[in-house]
């Protein structure tokens, strides 16, 4: 039988804040980019405390996640599961843009292009192995916007 438990239960204070910036962030191709430090940076420099971030890729064929931030073989091997379920193939239809652009809208589907992070005394609440990351699924490098907004106090 599972077990659940309640921890750090807070009652919060009604909201009274938002804060919203654009991250650029020029990609070199597929891949994750670890945008943490920088939304770590905007979160200290607004003073934003407690509340809830949410982070939109701008982007249909591009994502953002959470997900393992200290051996890169997780990466590598993510990259290789997305590369077996959306490969390049003849016959897609969507082929304007070149052979990698569908492939790159699958995998876009099959993550998300926006995630919502708690953020409690002035932090993202991250597990110890998590960061966040940008997802690139093209080819050539890109310069894709993350708009990053936060609700709270």
């Amino acid at each position: 039988m599972s077990r659940i438990s309640v921890a750090n239960e807070q009652s919060l204070a009604p909201v009274a804040r938002q804060a919203s910036i654009d991250i650029a962030v020029d990609t070199n191709g597929p891949g994750f980019t670890d945008i943490t430090p920088t939304i770590e940076d905007w979160i200290a420099r607004e003073r934003l405390t407690d509340g809830l971030l949410t982070l939109f890729v701008r982007h249909t064929s591009a994502a953002v996640t959470i997900q393992e931030n200290a051996d890169p073989n997780v990466h590598l091997d993510l990259a290789d599961a997305f590369e077996e379920l959306a490969p390049r193939r003849p016959g897609r239809r969507h082929v304007e843009e070149g052979p990698d652009d569908m492939p790159a809208h699958i995998k876009a589907v099959l993550t998300d292009t926006a995630i919502s992070i708690p953020i409690r005394g002035g932090r993202m609440i991250l597990g110890t192995w998590q960061s966040v990351y940008l997802l690139e699924f093209r080819d050539a490098p890109r310069h894709r916007i993350v708009t990053a907004h936060y609700l709270g106090s």
